[in-house]
């Protein structure tokens, strides 16, 4: 299938969603959304080797004149930090670049939330382009404009809104990426149809096996509709202060199991992010079980899907349920009234519940 795939976000800033294979090698498509003279290419030492060359090939050929550079972190969460932020903002320093420069944020998430939020600050605010290679990337963090780098406390705890000027998402770059970096952004596929649409989830049970084989035409059909998802929430709540929140479904159990884990994902043996959440989802599924909110039946399906794509659904060891509470508690979704969950009523329809009890989550964590 080579067929372009779009899907349009509107709202307060309209961008474009483009989805096919070979689109990191199409330097016009990409040249026409580098408004100026100046562009900071952002990448990691896993992702640069195999893609850098090929983006900067086709940009130049595309714009002979431009200024390009590139900045390079080593892989992995831990390097999402106010250290390698500011070597960011240096770079486009040294660059010289203007208040038209544009950032182009090549690889997974760390790199666009990076990139994304060094594109936010500098002359307090250029373009961001997302060039994202892995599924996880492309199916949430590079669409919605959530830019943020970690602190020692937790995860994206400093950050802005800062939407991308467009997202190229080039389905070939999936055929590099490892087995369980597939798996990781399989969670967040299966987050949408948890929260937006149950017969989305009966799809994912149909083709589980053509997404972890790589079909190109399946694997595309699953990145569009989860964008399509992302951008119909996005363009009715940009800045998180309603229905939004509810793609944190998983999330804040998420969070607390990477953070307590020192984003060891990559390198460390923990868990990574997207696996995080699959972990997270199952216990957001059992409290609202727990809570007489939602069928256990529903429940054990999700989990069953999750396994079935090979991610983890229980809590490693190891780790402590008040470690992990306390945590919690500093995330940035707790509020006044204490710890604010999404919870789900049944398969595809989920909400906001703030002020859930302490006790109430122990329990889920107890029984992870």
């Amino acid at each position: 299938m080579n067929a372009l795939r779009r899907v349009e976000v509107e709202g307060v800033a309209s961008y474009t969603i483009s989805i096919g294979p070979q689109l990191l090698a199409d330097g016009p498509r990409i040249a026409q959304y580098v408004r100026g003279r100046h562009a900071l290419l952002v990448s990691d030492e896993n992702v640069a080797p195999l893609y850098a060359d090929r983006v900067e090939g086709a940009l130049r050929e595309a714009r002979p004149g431009l200024a390009l550079t590139r900045f390079v972190i080593p892989a992995g969460e831990q390097e999402k930090t106010l250290v390698r932020f500011t070597q960011c903002l240096d770079a486009l320093s040294a660059l010289g670049a203007t208040r038209d420069a544009t950032v182009l944020a090549l690889g997974g998430g760390v790199v666009g939330d990076l990139a994304g939020f060094v594109a936010a600050c500098w002359m307090r605010g250029i373009d961001c382009v997302q060039l994202p290679t892995t599924l996880l990337a492309m199916v949430d963090s590079s669409v919605g404009g959530k830019t943020a780098v970690d602190l020692p406390a937790g995860k994206n705890l400093v950050g802005a809104f800062h939407p991308p000027r467009a997202v190229i998402a080039d389905t070939a770059a999936l055929r590099s990426l490892p087995d369980r970096e597939l798996r990781a952004g399989l969670a967040e596929v299966v987050k949408y149809g948890a929260i937006f649409d149950a017969t989305f989830l009966d799809w994912l049970e149909a083709h589980a096996d053509a997404l972890l084989a790589r079909d190109d035409a399946t694997l595309a059909e699953a990145i569009a509709r989860s964008c399509t998802y992302k951008a119909e929430v996005v363009a009715r709540d940009p800045y998180e202060h309603g229905d939004r929140a509810m793609l944190n479904f998983g999330h804040t159990f998420g969070h607390a199991i990477e953070t307590e884990q020192g984003y060891a994902g990559t390198h460390g043996g923990g868990l990574n992010h997207g696996e995080a959440v699959a972990v997270g989802m199952v216990l957001a599924t059992r409290l609202s079980a727990a809570l007489g909110r939602a069928p256990v039946a529903d429940a054990q399906r999700l989990t069953a899907l999750l396994q079935r794509f090979g991610l983890p659904t229980t809590i490693p060891a190891g780790l402590d349920a008040q470690a992990l509470l306390a945590r919690m508690r500093l995330d940035k979704k707790a509020d006044a009234a204490g710890l604010r969950f999404v919870l789900w009523d049944k398969a595809g329809a989920a909400r906001v519940v703030s002020g859930v009890a302490d006790d109430a989550v122990i329990a889920a964590l107890a029984a992870g």
